[in-house]
Order: C-alpha cells, then sequence, then structure tokens
C-alpha cells in the first residue's frame, strides 16, 4: 500500500496550494524511485547515484535559492517538507541533497563573489557538479573552531594543508567548500571558506569502511597536503566561526524536517503491521501494549510536525534563530529514533529483515542524532539560551 501520510490535525490546511503539490511530488518520486531500491543499496553500501539526475531535474538542489541562479526559488516551508519525504526514503539521500544545498550552495551564495555564484550555483543545481562541506576535523567535531587545517596566502594565491573527516559525499565531489584558518592557529577570527575544486593537486579523498549507519551514503576522509588554489578560491564575504555555524544553521534546519520524514515512515510501517501480523487470533494493534506505542509515535510526530511548520514560517519571515533551530533538531531526531526503535520492536524479530524500514531508519538515525551538532551539544545551546550562562567547556 503507497503511503498515504501522517496528518492527524490537519496540517494541510496549513499548508498553501504550492507547498503541498511541492510534497506530493517528491513524495510519488520517493515512492517511486527510492523505496523499491534502497534496501540494496544499504546493505550494499552504496548511494544510489542513478537518482541524482531525477533530483536535479525535480529541483530539489538548493531549492530555497534563487531562481537566477537556476534553483526552485522555492520558500522555506516548501523546501523543509522537500528534506521530509527524502528522508522518508532514507537518511543518505536526504544528506545528500541538504549537503549539495545547504552545505555547498548556500556558502556559495552567501559568502561568494558574483562571478563564484554564477560559474557554481547553476552548476550544483542541475547536478552537472556534486559537492562536499569540509569543517569537522578527525580531533575537531563539537568544537569546530579548533580547527587545524591551515590556509597560507602566497603572492599567487592560497596553500591549504590539513585534513577533515566525516565529509558526506566527499568521494563523489568534483568541488569542496573547506574551512581554513588563514591566521595564527588559535585565531578563530581568521577562519575562512575555500572553494577548492576536488582534483587539485594534493587534494585526496578517501572513503570511511566499516559504518553500520548511513550505508547508502558516501562518507569520506580528505587530506589537503600543500593544495594550491588561486586567489579567487576563497569566499569573499566569509570570516570567523560564524560562518560555517551559518552553514550549519541552514543544514540543521533540514534535518528537523528530514527526521519527521524517517518517523513517519516507521509509523505508517508499525500501523501497517499491526493490522495485519496476527498473533493469538487477532491482529496485534488489538492489543494494549501495541496501541499504546501508536498512540506515543501518533502523538510525538504531530507535535514535530508544528514545531516546524511554525520554524519554517519563522525562517521564511527572516525571524528565525539558531538556537529555535537547536531545539527543533534535537527533539525532532530524538522521538524519530524512539519512533524508529519502538516500531523494530513491534514487528519482532521481522523489524531486523531489509524489507522493513525500522531497522534501516534506526541504524541512520542514530547518526544523524550526532552529526550536524550532538544532542547534547544542542541541549547547551538551549541551556545558554534559557540561562545566559555558557555550560561549554573552555
Amino acid at each position: 500500500m503507497a503511503f498515504q501520510g501522517v496528518d492527524f490535525y490537519g496540517l494541510d490546511t496549513l499548508l498553501n496550494e504550492d507547498e503541498r503539490a511541492v510534497r506530493d511530488t517528491v513524495r510519488r518520486f520517493v515512492d517511486d524511485e527510492v523505496l523499491p531500491i534502497i534496501g540494496e543499496h544499504y546493505l550494499a553500501g552504496k548511494f544510489p547515484k542513478q537518482i541524482i539526475p531525477l533530483m536535479a531535474e525535480l529541483g530539489l538542489f538548493g531549492a530555497n535559492l534563487p531562481e537566477e541562479y537556476g534553483c526552485a526559488g522555492l520558500n522555506n516551508v516548501s523546501y523543509g517538507l522537500i528534506m521530509q519525504e527524502l528522508e522518508r526514503g532514507d537518511s543518505g539521500v536526504r544528506s545528500f541533497a541538504s549537503v549539495q544545498g545547504a552545505l555547498v550552495m548556500y556558502p556559495i551564495y552567501a559568502f561568494g563573489s558574483d562571478e563564484q555564484k554564477k560559474h557554481w550555483l547553476p552548476k550544483l543545481a542541475t547536478g552537472e557538479a556534486i559537492g562536499c562541506f569540509g569543517l569537522t576535523e578527525p580531533d575537531y567535531g563539537s568544537n569546530p573552531s579548533g580547527m587545524i587545517t591551515t590556509a597560507r596566502e602566497t603572492k599567487d594565491g592560497w596553500v591549504l594543508n590539513g585534513a577533515k573527516m566525516w565529509i558526506t559525499n566527499g568521494s563523489t565531489a568534483h568541488v569542496a567548500i573547506i574551512w581554513a584558518k588563514t591566521g595564527d592557529i588559535k585565531d578563530v577570527k581568521s577562519i575562512r571558506g575555500f572553494i577548492v575544486p576536488t582534483n587539485s593537486k594534493g587534494f585526496s579523498s578517501k572513503d570511511q569502511h566499516g559504518k553500520l549507519s548511513l550505508r547508502a551514503s558516501d562518507t569520506s576522509e580528505l587530506v589537503l597536503q600543500d593544495v594550491q588554489l588561486p586567489k579567487d578560491a576563497v569566499l569573499p564575504k566569509s570570516g570567523g566561526i560564524k560562518s560555517p555555524l551559518m552553514c550549519l544553521t541552514q543544514a540543521r534546519y533540514g534535518i528537523s524536517w528530514g527526521a519527521i520524514g524517517a518517523a513517519m515512515a516507521c509509523y505508517d510501517e508499525a500501523v501497517s503491521y499491526a493490522k495485519n501480523r496476527v498473533m493469538f487470533g487477532h491482529p496485534i494493534g488489538g492489543f494494549q501494549l501495541q496501541q499504546a506505542r501508536l498512540a506515543e509515535m501518533l502523538t510525538e510526530i504531530t507535535k514535530a510536525q508544528l514545531l516546524c511548520l511554525q520554524l519554517g514560517r519563522l525562517k521564511d519571515q527572516g525571524t528565525m534563530t539558531p538556537e529555535q533551530v537547536s531545539l527543533a533538531k534535537r527533539n525532532n531526531v530524538d522521538i524519530a529514533t524512539n519512533i524508529a526503535r519502538e516500531t523494530r520492536r513491534l514487528l519482532g524479530a521481522n523489524g531486523i529483515l531489509a524489507e522493513y524500514q525500522a531497522m534501516r531508519h534506526l541504524a541512520n538515525l542514530e547518526s544523524v542524532y550526532t552529526y550536524e551538532g550532538t544532542h547534547d551539544v544542542h541541549t547547551l545551546i538551549l541551556g545558554q539560551a534559557i540561562t545566559g550562562l555558557n555550560a561549554f567547556g573552555g
């Protein structure tokens, strides 16, 4: 049975016609092109690259960026609904689009020169070029300001040295947005962004093997050894740790919606299974324990939907804050992880099979729980917003 959606509070009435049309288009794409193949790609540990042209054709890359650069020019609620539906398919599929749009196209749009925007954004929008985002380092995850990647200015341009870790799309990217310190290694204000073609001499990527999560996503380590770049490789409007954090806010916004999609997929599977699986002569959906599970899932999904819809409206009004995004990312990924786990348990032994979705989503969400700011980091961000007191180390 095709997925019909989860809308217990009639949220469709709060969406405009264009927003519903975008969601329904991406929903059909996921049903037709992603779900039939994602299980086998997850088991094989490979991203389904054949869907990239289809995603580009639908305008899913940088969908909330201006049409003048070949993007769809959608509002942020529509963008969020795209992320929701893509992650209903798989977190790795949403991650691909999220990195391309929020972490590669957005920094070029926000911090790039007119020439950089005109050159790169149309190529990234059509999928002619694939991008990746190099901020996290092997020893600096939750503390990106501690990065030790350097960019030394020369009379001819820049020379970059360093390493980046856990980079989505790293092995398939044509271009990388690399964040590096241009001054003293302790000077956070010297952080700048650079556009680095991945065929540059001294640039290499190595796939991360042994993953038990996000298996249908390319994850790599990047190494930069005396990578020489022209002077115009720097994003001229970037400066300080605030610049990459602004990019992360864009990505976290999309993740907040995406997690709802994963939760919806698991809930839909749980309801269907509960109605059809017979035990002790009755569908297991008729037992109190399973109904309690389903009621809790529906309640949390509905709350998350309302939270994200308001967040999207605030973003479209230009009043959204990073702390509000932290609340949504923290809450929605947490409830989605719990829903995936409870669905797996409701399915019993069948829940561990790849032909069902719950275990795949659960494993993926354990990574989403950690990346783009761990659950605990977002807890401290909210704590600081509440009290005005910084509980981070240092």
